[in-house]
């Protein structure tokens, strides 16, 4: 399992993880695409934009593997904002290949794409 060094592990002051520290014994989670409704709490949404922000400086729109990057945090914007790179794709396996749309990204959390509202 790759381990993304210079990573946040979890969103600042709050509980919301971004990676794992060690590999499920039984395997990766699976990735799905989890519905986001209207009715999100605000800090939901919050950890959504930063944690894509993370994705968007640390790789860009070059493609990554998915490694120590936390299930159920890329749940909420795969399929979306974070798509398969590569096909065959393996839901289930912490080496496969995803991306961000940066076009899909601008139209859902435009201040994760703009860099002048980076910390």
């Amino acid at each position: 399992m790759e381990k993304h060094r210079g990573f946040p592990s979890r969103l600042p002051g709050t509980d919301y993880q971004f990676t794992i520290r060690r590999e499920n014994t039984k395997g990766a989670v699976p990735l799905v695409a989890r519905p986001r409704y209207a009715d999100r709490h605000p800090k939901d949404i919050n950890a959504d934009e930063n944690f894509l922000a993370c994705l968007i400086r640390h790789f860009g729109d070059a493609p990554f593997e998915r490694g120590n990057l936390d299930a159920g945090r890329l749940s909420w914007l795969f399929e979306r904002e974070v798509v398969p790179a590569e096909q065959p794709f393996d839901p289930a396996s912490y080496e496969a290949l995803l991306m961000v749309d940066l076009d899909a990204a601008t139209r859902s959390f435009p201040n994760a794409v703009d860099p002048t509202n980076w910390e």
